[in-house]
């Protein structure tokens, strides 16, 4: 940033050379305070030379005598009251291009910030003249509100910009130059933010508004708000052995905080309980007052004061179109103007009216939940709000804990019944192919079995029967010696299989009973496996006596 060397001082009598000529020159006078400056173009005499040829030598300057003047009168007469800006010039990174600086760095700073969201600065200027919301939006309004220039910085940029004329503003000061250039601009962009504004302004007053009437009805007509009270004053009036008709609704705060001696459940849980039990169509209570949980997040005081200022904007904001009007203003935009602040005045007055009435409401719903006359105005709408919102809330979790004690308690009960009847039979269920077609096998062998265990024969139908071979005639003493030994076996083997034919044989009830062991059931076979196996062990032993 370089510096720009200050101009010439008032009343100097010898206009200082060029810089590159000669030297500069001291002062003439001497000064003790800041004064204003004269911003004029001088006069050099480098110019007088060549202009005229006969007179190259002199002009009406260099003929001028020189005149006292009492410098500490001027001093004080134009004295400068207000602190001077510094002026600064900016040359580019290119070296090129310089720029005239006149505000502060942080005020510059937040100036071409604020210009990378907006428009450019033309367009800025015809969109305020003409309220045109397409070119300019509420927050674009409210950006330009807090760069309006003051006078002082207005001075500023104007004498620097007539100091030097053939440097550019910077942009935070051409954009401030270009503001200033508008009529009446504060007035105009009050009265645009106010018309922009009130549509947003006006719901946030009306919609609370609705939702307070609305969750006093709720409250009046609700079934489940009625038994918890009701349960609450009887349990209420037995622990107190009292016969209250009811009581303040402020205790319901504190009644999921008082717990029995016993198992230390809250008091809002065995309410809860009775209610859930002698009431089976009442509800979760927070689901049906959504409007007064809503009221609970709106702070009544300050919807009254945002009231207050829509009103007092719309009065400024006629004071603002009277202060245009003055100036150059189209007949349709200012008729336009004109008949949105009639709408607004008239929907104003209207939501005050609706204010007061549903506030009135509200204290006579206080006196008919038994509040005492004389404190139903202290009471706040919000806290009032709060106060059965959060209660709702408690109401439904303790609910929900309760129904599902009593779902296990009932499928409890369920298993109980059916306790000791899980075995069944299962010789009546169809079975599958495969142990079907065991089933056949074994009932055909146990039939073949039972037919034979009477005979007397040593023969078994249906098996493979034995037959001795003759020895051969070419067998010698020795052979003929061992067929007695094997002929003995064989009777033994006979005897055996005998035996084990009877035992397969024989029906279940005829055996002894065997002392019964407890097993898993992971351990357990199937009983339609296991004369099968009787009968595959047997089949082998035939094999193995044949």
């Amino acid at each position: 940033i370089i510096r720009v060397p200050p101009p010439p001082p008032c009343f100097s009598i010898q206009a200082p050379p060029p810089p590159q000529q000669e030297a500069e020159q001291p002062p003439l006078f001497q000064k003790r305070k800041k004064t204003i400056r004269l911003f004029w173009s001088e006069v050099r005499p480098a110019d007088w030379i060549y202009r005229n040829h006969k007179r190259s030598q002199e002009s009406l300057w260099s003929r001028l005598e020189p005149v006292k003047v009492d410098t500490a009168k001027l001093e004080h007469l134009f004295e400068s009251k207000s602190k001077e800006m510094p002026v600064t010039k900016k040359t580019a990174a290119d070296g090129k291009r310089q720029e005239i600086i006149i505000l502060d760095s942080k005020r510059s700073n937040s100036i071409n910030i604020g210009l990378t969201v907006l428009p450019p600065p033309r367009t800025i200027k015809t969109a305020i003249l003409s309220f045109d919301e397409y070119a300019l939006n509420k927050e674009g309004i409210e950006k330009i509100l807090t760069m309006i220039p003051t006078e002082e910085e207005t001075q500023k940029i104007q004498e620097a910009q007539l100091a030097n004329p053939d440097i550019p503003l910077g942009s935070a000061e051409q954009f401030l130059l270009t503001l200033s250039s508008i009529s009446e601009l504060s007035a105009r962009l009050q009265l645009w933010a106010f018309k922009l504004d009130y549509e947003a302004t006006e719901k946030e007053v009306a919609e609370p508004l609705q939702d307070l009437k609305e969750g006093m009805d709720q409250l009046e007509k609700n079934k489940t708000l009625r038994f918890i009270l009701a349960t609450l004053l009887a349990i209420g009036n037995f622990l107190n052995g009292s016969n209250a008709k009811g009581f303040d609704l402020t205790y319901l705060e504190k009644v999921p905080e008082v717990k029995d001696t016993v198992h230390k459940q809250s008091l809002l849980h065995h309410v809860c309980s009775i209610v859930v039990e002698n009431f089976p169509d009442g509800t979760d209570l927070y689901s049906e007052i959504g409007a007064i949980t809503r009221s609970a997040k709106v702070d009544f005081e300050q919807l009254k004061e945002t009231l207050t200022q829509m009103e007092w904007r719309c009065k400024a904001s006629w004071d603002h179109l009277k202060v245009i009007a003055k100036h150059e203003m189209k007949p349709a935009l200012k008729q336009k103007m004109s008949d949105f602040l009639k709408d607004c005045a008239e929907r104003i007055i209207i939501l005050k009216t609706v204010h007061r009435r549903i506030m009135n409401r509200f204290h006579s719903f206080l006196l008919f939940l038994g509040q005492p006359a004389y404190s139903v105005r202290e009471i706040s709408v919000t806290r009032f709000s709060k106060l059965l919102s959060e209660f709702a809330l408690e109401y439904r979790t303790t609910r929900e804990r309760v129904l599902q004690q009593r779902q296990k308690r009932a499928d409890h009960r369920e298993r109980n019944k059916t306790r000791g009847k899980m075995i069944t039979d299962i010789s009546a269920q169809p079975l599958g192919l495969c142990h079907a077609e065991d089933a056949v096998e074994h009932e055909q062998m146990k039939a073949v079995l039972k037919s034979n265990s009477t005979s007397t024969s040593t023969g078994i139908t249906g098996l493979r029967t034995r037959t001795r071979t003759r020895a051969s005639r070419g067998r010698s003493a020795w052979a003929a010696g061992s067929e007695e030994s094997q002929c003995v076996t064989d009777d033994a083997a006979d005897e055996i299989m005998e035996r084990i034919v009877r035992s397969a044989t024989q029906s279940p009830r005829e055996r002894a009973q065997p002392r019964e062991r407890r097993r898993s059931r992971a351990n357990r076979k199937s009983c339609t496996s296991i004369k099968p196996t009787i009968l595959i062990v047997l089949h082998n032993l035939i094999l193995t006596f044949t």
